[in-house]
């Protein structure tokens, strides 16, 4: 079933009944502090969930004949109510369209048919529920949220929504925070079904724990384990496809010779996470602060996948901060279980990790330690930011004429980013990735990881 035509007339309803809503008084600019005594007053007291993002992007890719280039407009419609008896509901929609189609859209994970010369930028047309959740506050300090939700935590690396693309990640299912100990964040969560940035909706069991204590307003330190039991996540480099998807990544070279065995298809990538993060901004002075961090994660099998799903993940970083500007060197490594299996984070917002240009956003069998420096700033009202990546294996690949090789290559990301109004805000962005070593002993566009350049500029309306 096509939703986004099925759904387009719905939306644009809904959207125009919208729209004209935000020109009532009781619901934009009339602040009521008394308690809500029903529903209606309950709808009027709440907030919107509604914004508008228009976005150009442009991908030239080694090894693909085309450049793509993709004109795309997410709306984001939704509302919030206040709290009515101790309970608040959210509705929002979300529909994404594609204004020309120069690029392959992976819509449901699938090469878009005729588009295969062209690189991939996975914001395909898609119209239906963003989130639909109830909230609940009946215990102290304490929310209780039942439906479909975004999540982020911590840092995203290991869950997010990877709001960055057009389509969100989204979950279904039951998630509960409380606040009743001193400084102390206590979340856990069951979902049963992921809705993933390609539109493709994936069933299994993800569960949830994460605990933080606040050690100041800037410092933390996090507790978590992630237990993911969902088939087809593309962990580990398998695209949907169970044995031809498989055999495909040994042909692909691992360093090891084609006869090791290799993890199986993500239908047996199950997989359980324990990890400790510390991290934070210490001043020092009026001007002055040390950033750190430290984090150390294992990942291993879980509820029948692979015995050879065992690896760890760790960050150290260090910097200063005087007033508004910053620099920091983080080293992160993914560790590879000796060329068979890599720490894989499938439900993380990995677009911010290893690089904007989406290189390793599977980690490749061989794992990787990414070693990068940043920079971030304001100018008057523009904000800037840059960072610069040197990216090595964690066990030696195959490359041409039968080496071995460990320098996947080199990125450097910058962006802009400028608030024209309150409610208007501009960003510009560009990731150019420089392959070293060539990945998997071929030329061919699907094994190596070649050059790779990205222009974004985007433009959003927040209401």
């Amino acid at each position: 079933m096509n939703h986004s035509k099925t759904m387009r007339p719905l939306f644009a309803s809904c959207m125009l009944a919208c729209i004209t809503s935000f020109s009532l008084p009781a619901f934009a600019d009339e602040a009521i502090k008394a308690a809500p005594a029903n529903l209606l007053e309950a709808i009027q007291q709440g907030e919107p969930m509604t914004n508008f993002r228009l976005r150009y992007e442009s991908v030239d890719q080694d090894g693909l004949q085309d450049t793509a280039h993709a004109f795309t407009l997410r709306s984001l419609i939704g509302w919030q109510t206040a709290p009515l008896h101790d309970f608040s509901l959210a509705a929002q929609l979300t529909d994404v369209h594609e204004f020309n189609h120069d690029f392959n859209d992976r819509a449901d994970n699938l090469s878009e048919p005729g588009k295969a010369t062209y690189p991939n930028i996975v914001d395909p047309s898609y119209t239906g529920i963003n989130q639909l959740y109830v909230d609940w506050t009946g215990v102290k300090n304490t929310k209780l949220r039942l439906g479909r939700q975004q999540l982020n935590l911590d840092n995203v690396r290991f869950i997010g929504d990877i709001g960055f693309r057009q389509n969100m990640q989204v979950f279904d299912g039951v998630s509960v925070l409380n606040k009743s100990l001193p400084n102390t964040e206590l979340f856990a969560a069951h979902f049963d079904k992921v809705r993933q940035i390609n539109t493709a909706r994936r069933s299994g069991n993800v569960d949830i724990v994460n605990a933080k204590y606040r050690i100041s307003v800037s410092e933390a330190l996090t507790g978590y384990g992630y237990f993911i039991d969902v088939a087809n996540l593309s962990q580990n480099g398998q695209p949907d496809g169970g044995p031809t998807a498989a055999s495909s990544v040994v042909s692909a070279g691992n360093g090891l010779g084609a006869s090791q065995d290799l993890a199986p298809a993500t239908t047996d990538a199950s997989s359980k996470t324990f990890g400790l993060r510390l991290d934070g901004a210490r001043k020092v002075s009026d001007h002055w602060k040390l950033l750190y961090t430290a984090e150390y994660a294992k990942q291993d099998d879980y509820r029948g996948g692979s015995a050879l799903i065992d690896a760890h993940y760790y960050k150290l970083a260090g910097g200063v901060m005087y007033d508004g500007w910053s620099i920091r060197l983080d080293h992160e490594e993914l560790s590879s279980n000796g060329g068979k299996y890599a720490f894989q984070t499938p439900l993380g917002t990995n677009h911010l990790f290893q690089g904007w240009a989406d290189v390793f956003l599977v980690t490749p069998r061989q794992g990787i330690r990414d070693t990068f420096v940043s920079l971030a700033g304001s100018i008057e009202k523009a904000k800037l930011y840059a960072e610069y990546h040197v990216f090595k294996s964690d066990k030696a690949y195959d490359t041409l004429n039968g080496q071995l090789g460990n320098k996947y290559g080199t990125e450097f990301d910058a962006s802009v980013a400028y608030p024209f109004s309150k409610k208007i805000t501009g960003k510009l962005e560009y990731a150019k990735f420089m392959e070293s070593d060539v990945y998997g002993g071929s030329l061919t566009a699907a094994v190596r990881k070649g050059d790779k350049e990205i222009v974004w500029a985007t433009a959003m309306y927040v209401f």
